[in-house]
C-alpha cells in the first residue's frame, strides 16, 4: 500500500489532475493483451511533459516503490503488467509531440506517445516514408514499439524498428537524462547503448526521446492475392518467390480456418474454400515493379495457385491488405480468449511447422488459426478458447509448450516480434543457453541495483 505522503509528492510533480488513485482506474492497468493474470497496480500517473519523468522516477527509485512504464499496452507477452500491486505505472501516452521532421537529413524526432500512424502520415505528407508497420499502428505508440523492436507486414523488406532508430533520449534508474546516438547520423564509438536499448522492453531506462530515420517512399507498388488449395503449396511460393530474387515489401499468409473467421467478419470476397492465401506486395522503381510482380505471379502459378488476383487500383489494393490487417480482431470476437503468438522458423521450416500446428490442434484438442509474415516465418498461431473453462486452458497451456518446443526444433526462434516478457521468459534458456541469463541478469542488476524497473520481464533480476 502507498502511503498518502508519497501519493501527495507526486501530485506536486505532475498535477493531482494526472495521478490515478481510483480503484476502477487502477483496475484499467493492471493487464495488457498478454493472456496472463492482472496485477492492480498501486498507483497510476499521466506525466504531461517529458520534463516530468526525471523527477518522477527519482522520486519513485528513492522510495523503492516499482515502476512499470506503458504506452497504449498492446504488447503480446506482459511487458505493462506490474510488477507488484504497489508498482506505480507511467502512462507515456499525453508525451504525444512530433517534435522535428527533418527533410533534408530525413529523420524525425519524437516523443514516446507518438502514435505510430499518426507519425506515418506525418511524414508521409512531407513526401517521406516511416516503413515499420505493426499490426496495432493504429493506437501502438512509439516508445512501446521501440521497447518491443516491433515489426510488421513490411518487415521482410524494410525491417523491424531497431533499424529506423538513430538515437534515444532516456532516463535512467535514478532518472539522470542520458542520450545515445547522433541526430540525424548513426554512432560509431563505444559502446552501443542505442541498440542495447531498443528490444529490452522497458527493463534498462525510460525513453523520453527518440531520433527514427526516414526514407524515400517507393514510387509505385503493386498488390496481390494468391489463392492455394493447400498450405504446403503456398508455403512453396514463398521459398521460390525469394529464390526468384524477389524481396516483397509485404508476403502474409493466411490459413483456411483464419480465411473464413476474416470473412465473417467484414465479408470483403475471399474464398472461403481456399486451403490458404498469400497477399504479397511488391515496392520500388515502375519498372522494377513491373518485373517482379511477373515474376511472382509466374512463381505463384508455377507453385500450384488456383488463382492470382492482382489489384488493379488502389481501392483493390486497400480491400487486400484489410484482409489481412483485420485478422485479430476477426479471430478475438470468435471466443472470450485468444492466445495470439509470433513462433518464427525459417523460410523453409515453414510447411514443417505448419504441419506440427495441426498435429497440435488435434493433440489437445484446440483451435488453432495460422496467418502471419510468410516471407520470414513470423508465423501468428492464434489459439481461440475460454480462459475461464480451467480444463480447456489448461490444453491450451500445454499446446502453447508444443507450440515454441517445435518453432526451436525447427531452428526458430521464441519471438519474431512480440517480445519475451514475463508471458516467455520460462521458454528463453531453451532458445539460448545456461550462461546467457546470468549474464543478462547481472548487466540488469547494473541499470538497477534496486530491481524497480519493469523488474519481472524477460529474464528478471
Amino acid at each position: 500500500m502507498l502511503s498518502l505522503a508519497f501519493i501527495r509528492e507526486i501530485e506536486k510533480i505532475i498535477g493531482r489532475e494526472n495521478v490515478l488513485t481510483g480503484e476502477a482506474d487502477r483496475q484499467n492497468y493492471a493487464y495488457d493483451a498478454a493472456v496472463l493474470p492482472p496485477v492492480v497496480p498501486g498507483l497510476v500517473v499521466r506525466p504531461t511533459r517529458t520534463d516530468q519523468l526525471g523527477p518522477l522516477i527519482q522520486k519513485c527509485y528513492e522510495e523503492g516503490i516499482p515502476i512499470t512504464i506503458r504506452g497504449s499496452g498492446t504488447n503480446l507477452s506482459g511487458g505493462t503488467i506490474p510488477d507488484s500491486t504497489d508498482a506505480v505505472i507511467i502512462l507515456t501516452n499525453s508525451l504525444d509531440r512530433i517534435l522535428e521532421i527533418n527533410e533534408e537529413e530525413m529523420y524525425a524526432v519524437v516523443e514516446p506517445g507518438v502514435v505510430t500512424a499518426d507519425l506515418a502520415a506525418a511524414v508521409a505528407a512531407r513526401g517521406l516514408f516511416y516503413p515499420p508497420d505493426p499490426g496495432s499502428m493504429s493506437v501502438s505508440t512509439m516508445g512501446g514499439n521501440i521497447a518491443e523492436n516491433s515489426g510488421g507486414l513490411r518487415g521482410l523488406k524494410y525491417g523491424t524498428t531497431k533499424k529506423y532508430v538513430l538515437g534515444l533520449e532516456v532516463l535512467t534508474e535514478t532518472g539522470e537524462a542520458m542520450t545515445t546516438g547522433v541526430c540525424g547520423r548513426g554512432c560509431s564509438y563505444g559502446y552501443n547503448l542505442t541498440e542495447l536499448l531498443v528490444a529490452s522492453e522497458g527493463t534498462l531506462a525510460l525513453t523520453s526521446k527518440a531520433v527514427l530515420k526516414l526514407v524515400m517512399p517507393p514510387k509505385a507498388s503493386k498488390a496481390m492475392m494468391a489463392i492455394f488449395p493447400d498450405v504446403q503449396r503456398a508455403s512453396q511460393a514463398v521459398a521460390g518467390i525469394i529464390a526468384a530474387h524477389v524481396v516483397p515489401c509485404t508476403l502474409e499468409f493466411m490459413d483456411n480456418a483464419t480465411i473464413n473467421y476474416v470473412e465473417d467478419y467484414v465479408n470483403i470476397g475471399l474464398p472461403r474454400d481456399a486451403g490458404s492465401i498469400l497477399l504479397i506486395e511488391v515496392d520500388g522503381h515502375p519498372a522494377q515493379v513491373a518485373d517482379e510482380a511477373l515474376s511472382v505471379e509466374k512463381v505463384l502459378k508455377e507453385s500450384g495457385a488456383n488463382e492470382v488476383v492482382v489489384a488493379k487500383d488502389a481501392a483493390e489494393k486497400t480491400k487486400i491488405w484489410e484482409a489481412r490487417r483485420v485478422a485479430i480482431p476477426a479471430l478475438a470476437r470468435c471466443r472470450p480468449t485468444l492466445m495470439l503468438e509470433d513462433a518464427t522458423v525459417p523460410r523453409s521450416k515453414i510447411p514443417a511447422m505448419l504441419e506440427v500446428l495441426d498435429k497440435i490442434a488435434a493433440r489437445h484438442h484446440v483451435t488453432i488459426g495460422t496467418f502471419g509474415h510468410a516471407g520470414d516465418g513470423n508465423l501468428h498461431p492464434s489459439i481461440l478458447c475460454d480462459r475461464r473453462d480451467k480444463e480447456e486452458f489448461a490444453r491450451v497451456e500445454r499446446a502453447v509448450d508444443d507450440l515454441f518446443n517445435a518453432a526451436l526444433e525447427l531452428g526458430g526462434t521464441l519471438s519474431g516480434e512480440h517480445g519475451i516478457g514475463t508471458a516467455k521468459k520460462r521458454w528463453l534458456e531453451l532458445e539460448t543457453s545456461k550462461g546467457t541469463l546470468p549474464y543478462m541478469r547481472r548487466m540488469r542488476s547494473a541499470f538497477d541495483p534496486k530491481k524497480l524497473i519493469n523488474a519481472s520481464k524477460i529474464v528478471g533480476i
